[in-house]
């Protein structure tokens, strides 16, 4: 999938988070400083031609429906970043996480539980 700006991902998460939109719910949807309905108009269609969004059209209207869910574009970026930021490793990943953000106790914890659970699955 091709890469987004940060202001195709801004029009994207507004989408995932309505389920579907015309410009004009995008636009009332973003925080100021608000861009003009014409960015707005152009980024949804250069959206639409990455492959992220498609659209319906109801007479002079088109309503824009996401093609890639959040979790799925998530994902993507978060590969993109361990096989190119960290050799691949996510080891390197975590440990990066772990030293740069301040983890609560009970992150940790869930954090265990998500390794041990990983441990137990990859012994079956």
């Amino acid at each position: 999938m091709k890469e987004i700006s940060a202001n195709e991902e801004r029009m994207m998460r507004v989408l995932w988070r309505i389920g579907q939109g015309l410009v004009r719910d995008i636009l009332n949807e973003l925080d100021e400083p608000k861009p003009p309905y014409t960015t707005i108009a152009s980024t949804v269609r250069l959206l639409e031609s990455k492959g992220y969004l498609t659209h319906k059209v109801y007479g002079n209207t088109h309503m824009y429906i996401p093609l890639i869910s959040q979790e799925e574009y998530s994902k993507g970026k978060i590969n993109h970043m361990v096989s190119n930021f960290f050799q691949g490793s996510v080891s390197n990943f975590l440990s990066f996480m772990v030293n740069e953000k301040k983890i609560s106790k009970n992150e940790i914890k869930d954090l265990q539980k998500l390794i041990d659970d990983a441990e137990k699955n990859a012994k079956k």
